[in-house]
C-alpha cells in the first residue's frame, strides 16, 4: 500500500506583489503554487502607495512568510531595490523602499517590464520585450536571463532618439506630447486616445517604435522582439511595416501572456525561490 506525504504548514509561503498604475496587488503563494490569499488596493496619490502596500500585505500575511518578490512600474535601483526617478517617468511613487515594508526576510524587487518578460521566456532564450502602454519600457533577455545593467536601468527606452513627424529626430517619449497623446498634466500616455487616433498617427508611431527597435537590435542582437502593453500589439502591423525597412530585421510577435503578465512573472519567481529554500533545507524551526 502506498504512502502519502504532505508538507507541513510551517514550511511557509511567499509574497508576490505588483505596484502599477492600476494599484497594488499582493498574493500569498504556497509551495504547491496555489494562491492562498489575495488583496488589492487602489491608492489615488503617489504618496499613498506605501500605506496601500502595507495594508494589502497585512491583509494576507499569515504564518511564516519566507520571502517577497515585487514588480514595480518604475525604474528600480539594482543595489538597493528602491524605486528611482528618471526624467519623464510617469509613475514615480516617491522614495518607496519595498524591502523596509515587506521584510524581514529576502525581498527581491525589479521593474515590472522585466517580470513580464520572464513570463515569456519559455518560448525563446534571447529576445527583447518591448512594453508600450501608459509608459515605455524594454527588457533584454539573453540566455534566458534578464540583463539589468550596472544600475539596473537597462531598457529604459523613453529617451532614445527616433524618427518623428516629417522625418525629424525626436526623443521617443516626447513624440506623444507632440501628437497630443499624453494625459493632462502628466507624461503618461493616454492609451484610449492613442487607440482611437487615425491611421496616420498610428503610422507615425509605428515608425518611431521601429527606430527604438533598430537600436535594440544593434545593441542586443535578439532572436525576436516581443511586443506587449495595451497599445503595442494593437499597432503591430504598423510597427512591422516600418521595421521592414530596417537594415537588420528580426521577427516581431505579440505577447502570449496577456492576463496579468507582470504578476505572472513575479509569482513564478516567488514560487521558485520558495522551493529553493525548502530544497536547501532552510526550514523554520530547524537548528
Amino acid at each position: 500500500m502506498g504512502s502519502y506525504y504532505a508538507l507541513a504548514p510551517a514550511i511557509g509561503t511567499a509574497l508576490a506583489v505588483t505596484i502599477t498604475p492600476a494599484g497594488v496587488v499582493a498574493e500569498c503563494v504556497d509551495v504547491y503554487g496555489d494562491t492562498v490569499a489575495r488583496a488589492t488596493r487602489q491608492p489615488t496619490e503617489p504618496n499613498q502607495v506605501a500605506a496601500a502596500l502595507t495594508a494589502a500585505v497585512a491583509e494576507i500575511r499569515t504564518g511564516e512568510t519566507r520571502l517577497a518578490v515585487v514588480g514595480a512600474a518604475d525604474p528600480v535601483d539594482r543595489a538597493t531595490g528602491r524605486l528611482v526617478h528618471l526624467p519623464d517617468a510617469p509613475f514615480l511613487v516617491g522614495e518607496l523602499d519595498p524591502a523596509a515594508i515587506l521584510g524581514p526576510g529576502p525581498v527581491i524587487v525589479d521593474n515590472d517590464v522585466n517580470w513580464a518578460a520572464l513570463a515569456e521566456r519559455d518560448t525563446a532564450a534571447d529576445f527583447a520585450y518591448l512594453y508600450l502602454d501608459e509608459g515605455l519600457g524594454c527588457a533584454i533577455v539573453n540566455d534566458g536571463a534578464v540583463r539589468r545593467g550596472h544600475h539596473g536601468l537597462t531598457g529604459e527606452i523613453a529617451h532614445l532618439l527616433t524618427t518623428g513627424p516629417d522625418g525629424r529626430a525626436v526623443r521617443l517619449i516626447e513624440l506623444f506630447g507632440e501628437l497630443g497623446l499624453r494625459r493632462p498634466g502628466s507624461t503618461a500616455i493616454d492609451v484610449d486616445r492613442l487607440l482611437a487616433s487615425p491611421p496616420a498617427i498610428h503610422a507615425i508611431l509605428g515608425t518611431a517604435v521601429a527606430g527604438a527597435i533598430a537600436a535594440v537590435i544593434a545593441l542586443a542582437d535578439p532572436q525576436e522582439i516581443v511586443v506587449g502593453g495595451r497599445w503595442g500589439p494593437a499597432l503591430l502591423d504598423h510597427i512591422r511595416s516600418a521595421t521592414a525597412r530596417l537594415p537588420r530585421r528580426v521577427s516581431l510577435r505579440p505577447t502570449r501572456v496577456t492576463s496579468e503578465p507582470v504578476l505572472t512573472g513575479v509569482r513564478a519567481e516567488a514560487l521558485g525561490r520558495l522551493r529553493d529554500l525548502i530544497t536547501a533545507g532552510d526550514t523554520p524551526g530547524r537548528p
